[in-house]
């Protein structure tokens, strides 16, 4: 269980962090939403090159997920892992649900600050 970030890098390309909830406490304080959605992704299907379609919070509720980088890097995240999903621009992401069950979301929309 861990906490990330996905981002556009400067270079244009979607990147991954590991946050450390410590040295984040804009976090911990609250920060302002729009709404949730709950999603169920079924196994097996890609999801090609997206960005994010705005700033949102992605958490695993349960199932596995997989998430594709340009670099050809992946990460598999898995229940009770949270995301800070702000790679809105770009090429993006690609996305499956691994394993033999679905992968259980909950998406929350950050309110946009610009």
């Amino acid at each position: 269980m861990g906490t990330y970030r996905m981002y556009t890098g400067a270079d244009g390309v979607a990147a991954w962090e590991e946050i450390d909830l410590d040295a984040m406490p804009d976090w911990t304080k609250g920060i302002d939403v729009t709404q949730i959605r709950f999603g169920v992704r079924p196994p097996g299907v890609l999801q090609d090159w997206h960005p994010a379609p705005q700033r949102q919070f992605v958490i695993i509720l349960s199932g596995q997920l997989q998430i594709g980088f340009e670099d050809g890097s992946t990460k598999v995240f898995g229940p009770g892992d949270a995301r800070l999903v702000e790679d809105t621009t770009g090429k993006g992401h690609t996305t499956i649900a691994l394993g033999d069950e679905p992968c259980v979301t909950a998406t929350i929309g950050l309110v946009d600050q610009g």
